[in-house]
C-alpha cells in the first residue's frame, strides 16, 4: 500500500534541514581562499565552530576545551582530598570524649556506693585507661590499631567506634571495587571473595593476552562468570583491560594528588582495617601489568586540590575517574586535526561532562568531512583532505554569488543582449517563424500551437501560422589573461583574499556562462607561473619580496598567442614594478623600482599592443610610484585601469568583464 504523506504550510515554527555540505563548504570559501590549504580551513573551523541555517550555534572545538578547563578548575576549587581525614580524627575524638565522660561516670558510681573497694579498684580502672587514651598515637591508622585492641567502658562509645570502623572499612574496601567492580556498590565479604576470584581470573587472562594465545573463549567464559562486574560491557579482552586500566589510573591519580602526609594516612588505615593480603597482592599484580600495557592512561597524574569539601573514599574515586575524562576528552579535542578524528569521542560521556549542546555539536563536527565527501566535493588522499573538481567549481561559485550579492540589481542578471536574430549560437528561446529566419524549428511549440488553434485529434494539422523557430545569436569569442599579484605586500595589505575570490568568481563566470571563452591564470611575485585552474583553490602568497610585471606579462603573452577572439589581459595588483628578469635569465628585484625594471616591464606592454592584446589594470593601492607607471601602461596600450579597494575589486573586475563582452558583442552584431 502506498505511503500517505501529508503537507502543510510552513509557518515558521517547523525546523528543515538544519545543515548540508553547501552550508559548510560556504562557511571555509574565505579560509580556504586565503590560505589555500583545505585541511587547515577544515581545522580552523572545527576550533571556532558555526551557525547552521537555522542560526543555530554549532560550538566550536575551543569553546568546548574552555568549558572542560573550567569544570576542572571549580572541582578542584570545590573539594579536599584531605577533608576526609580531620572527619575521621574529629569522630576518633568524638569516641575518645565519650569514653571518657564513661570512665568519669564509672567513677563517680564508685564513689557514692560507699564501697572503698570497689572504689580503689574503679579508680585504678579508669586511671589505667585514661593513660591509654592519653598515650593513643598521633596518626589515625595508630589511633584505630589501638582502639580496636583497648576494652571500651562505655557502650555508647564502643558502638560509635565500631560504626566508624566499619564505615571506613566499607569505603576502603569500596575503592578497591571502584577500580575493579564497577557495578557494586554494597560490599559484602563473601562479595569480596568473589572480586578475588575476578582478579585472580582477569590475571590469567591477561597473561594469556600478553603470550599472544587466543583468548576469545577464555575472555567469553570470563564474562559470563564476571560481566556483572562490567557495566561499560566490553567487547573483547582489550577493551576489558583498557577499562581496569582507567579505574586503576584514577585511583592511582587519587594517592599522587594527596600530600605524602594524606598518602601514609591512607596506607596506614588500609593496613590496619584490611587485612586480606591476597585481594592486595591481586590487586598490585594487575596494575603493574597494565601499566605496561596502557603507559598513556595518565598514572602519574595528579590534581592540586584547593576547596574545602571534603571527600569520602568512593567520592574521591568518582571523582577522579571524572577528571580522567575531562584530561582525555582535552587531549582528544587539542590534538584532532580533521573531523574525522572527533568519531573517537564517547559522546555520551561528552554530554555528561558538557551538556546537550556541545555533544550535539561534536555530533556534526565529526560528520563534517563525511558530509563534504558524500556531497563528491573532497575526498581523501593518503591521510589528507583535497578538492574534487566539483568542489574547486563550488568555491568559484561561491565567490561569484559573493560578489554578485553586493551589486544592484540592475547590474545583475543573465546579461541578455537587446537584440536577437540569425547566428551560430542558440540562445534558448523560440519566436514565431518570420519570412528569412534559419528555419530551426522547434518541433514541442510548433505542434502545441496547431493543437490549439485546431483542436486534439489526429493527424496534427500544421499551417505556417503554427511554425515557432529557435533562436540564435552570433558567437562572440573572448580570450583572456588574469594575473594575480602574490607578492608579499598583499596579504600584508589585507589585499589578498578579494583578488583571490575575484580569480575563482572570474572563472566560475567564464567556465559556466561563456563556456567557449578562454582564461588563463597568471601569479607573478618575484616571478611569474602559470596557474592552473584545478590549482587555484590552494594557491597563496610567495614570501618574497617583488612584484614582477615584465614576467607575468610575457607568459600572459605567450598564452593567449594560442588563442583567437578578443584577448585583454586583467591585472589586480598594490604594487609598482621592481622585479623583471635579466638577459641571463635570472630575477632582478630592486626597489624603489629602477628603470632597467620599467623599461622591461614597458617594452612586454608594447609588444601586448601590437599583438592586439588590451591590458586592464585594477589597482589596490594607488601609490604615486604605481599610478605614474600605470598612466605610461595606459598611454602605451590604451587599455583602461581603475582604481579600487578590496570591498568594491569584484564588482570592478566582474562588471567591467561582462560589459565589455557585451558592448563586443553588440560591435560585432552591428558589424
Amino acid at each position: 500500500m502506498a505511503a500517505r504523506v501529508r503537507y502543510s504550510r510552513w509557518d515558521g515554527t517547523q525546523v528543515g534541514f538544519e545543515l548540508d555540505a553547501e552550508d559548510v563548504f560556504s562557511e571555509i570559501t574565505d579560509d580556504l581562499l586565503y590560505h589555500g590549504d583545505l585541511n587547515a580551513a577544515l581545522r580552523r573551523m572545527m576550533q571556532s565552530g558555526f551557525r547552521d541555517r537555522n542560526g543555530e550555534r554549532i560550538q566550536g572545538m575551543r569553546e568546548m576545551l574552555e568549558k572542560l578547563r573550567r569544570r576542572r578548575r571549580d572541582q578542584l576549587r570545590q573539594y579536599d582530598l584531605g577533608g576526609v581525614y580531620d572527619d575521621i580524627a574529629q569522630e576518633l575524638r568524638e569516641v575518645v570524649d565519650t569514653e571518657r565522660e564513661g570512665l568519669e561516670q564509672l567513677g563517680r558510681e564508685a564513689r557514692e556506693s560507699g564501697d572503698d573497694r570497689r572504689r580503689e579498684i574503679t579508680d585504678d580502672v579508669v586511671a589505667e585507661r585514661n593513660l591509654r587514651l592519653d598515650m593513643l598515637p598521633p596518626d589515625l591508622a595508630g589511633q584505630v590499631r589501638e582502639l580496636q585492641e583497648y576494652e571500651f567502658t562505655s557502650s555508647e562509645a564502643r558502638e560509635r567506634f565500631d560504626q566508624l570502623v566499619d564505615q571506613l572499612r566499607q569505603q576502603l574496601m569500596q575503592s578497591y571495587v571502584n577500580q575493579m567492580a564497577g557495578a557494586m556498590s554494597d560490599v559484602s565479604p563473601e562479595d569480596m571473595a568473589r572480586m578475588k576470584d575476578m582478579l585472580a581470573a582477569l590475571n590469567h587472562l591477561l597473561e594469556l593476552h600478553r603470550a599472544g594465545q587466543d583468548t576469545d573463549a577464555a575472555f567469553g567464559e570470563f564474562m559470563e562468570r564476571f560481566g556483572d562486574f562490567f557495566p561499560e560491557n566490553p567487547r573483547n579482552v582489550e577493551e576489558l583491560l583498557e577499562v581496569m586500566a582507567k579505574r586503576m589510573a584514577a585511583m592511582q591519580s587519587m594517592l599522587a594528588s594527596m600530600t605524602p602526609e594524606q598518602r601514609a594516612q591512607l596506607q596506614g588505615l588500609s593496613d590496619a582495617l584490611l587485612e586480606d593480603m591476597d585481594l592486595r597482592w591481586q590487586v598490585d599484580q594487575l596494575a603493574q601489568n597494565l601499566q605496561g600495557m596502557f603507559p598513556g592512561a595518565g598514572w602519574d597524574r595528579s590534581y592540586d586540590f584547593s576547596g574545602q569539601d571534603p571527600l569520602g573514599f568512593a567520592e574521591a574515586a568518582a571523582l577522579m575517574n571524572e577528571l580522567g575524562d575531562i584530561d582525555q576528552l582535552e587531549n582528544l579535542l587539542s590534538g584532532a586535526t580533521s573531523p574525522g578524528a572527533l568519531a573517537e569521542v564517547d559522546v555520551d560521556r561528552a554530554r555528561d561532562l558538557l551538556g546537550d549542546d556541545a555533544a550535539r555539536s561534536l555530533d556534526r563536527l565529526a560528520e563534517l568531512a563525511k558530509m563534504l565527501t558524500d556531497a563528491g566535493l573532497i575526498e581523501q588522499r593518503e591521510g589528507r583532505y583535497e578538492l574534487t573538481p566539483a568542489g574547486i567549481r563550488r568555491i568559484g561559485r561561491n565567490a561569484l554569488e559573493d560578489i554578485f550579492q553586493k551589486l544592484a540589481r540592475d547590474k545583475m542578471g543573465r546579461h541578455e543582449i537587446e537584440r536577437t536574430g540569425a547566428g551560430q549560437e542558440r540562445a534558448y528561446e523560440t519566436k514565431p517563424y518570420e519570412f528569412g529566419d534559419p528555419f530551426i524549428l522547434n518541433i514541442e511549440r510548433t505542434v502545441r500551437n496547431a493543437v490549439a488553434r485546431h483542436g486534439s485529434g489526429t493527424p496534427v494539422r500544421l499551417t505556417p501560422a503554427d511554425f515557432e523557430v529557435e533562436r540564435t545569436e552570433h558567437l562572440v569569442r573572448s580570450s583572456t589573461v588574469l594575473m594575480v599579484d602574490l607578492s608579499l605586500s598583499m596579504p600584508m595589505r589585507d589585499n589578498f583574499l578579494a583578488a583571490k575570490k575575484v580569480a575563482m568568481a572570474l572563472h566560475s563566470l567564464i567556465s559556466t556562462q561563456f563556456p567557449r571563452d578562454y582564461l588563463g591564470i597568471v601569479g607573478f611575485s618575484e616571478v611569474a607561473r602559470e596557474i592552473k585552474a584545478q590549482d587555484l583553490p590552494e594557491v597563496s602568497w610567495d614570501y618574497v619580496y617583488g612584484t614582477n610585471m615584465q614576467h607575468g606579462f610575457l607568459l600572459a603573452r605567450r598564452m593567449l598567442a594560442q588563442e583567437t577572439g578578443t584577448k585583454q589581459i586583467i591585472m589586480i595588483t598594490d604594487g609598482e614594478p621592481t622585479a623583471h628578469i635579466t638577459r641571463s635569465g635570472e630575477p632582478m628585484f630592486h626597489y624603489p623600482p629602477i628603470p632597467e625594471t620599467i623599461d622591461a616591464t614597458l617594452t612586454e606592454v608594447m609588444r601586448a599592443t601590437r599583438e592586439g592584446i588590451r591590458i586592464n589594470t585594477f589597482m589596490l593601492d594607488a601609490t604615486p610610484y604605481l599610478q605614474d607607471f600605470i598612466e605610461k601602461l595606459t598611454q602605451l596600450n590604451r587599455g583602461r585601469a581603475f582604481f579600487t579597494t578590496p570591498e568594491t575589486l569584484g564588482d570592478y573586475v566582474l562588471v567591467d568583464f561582462i560589459e565589455q563582452r557585451r558592448q563586443h558583442h553588440r560591435g560585432r552584431r552591428a558589424g
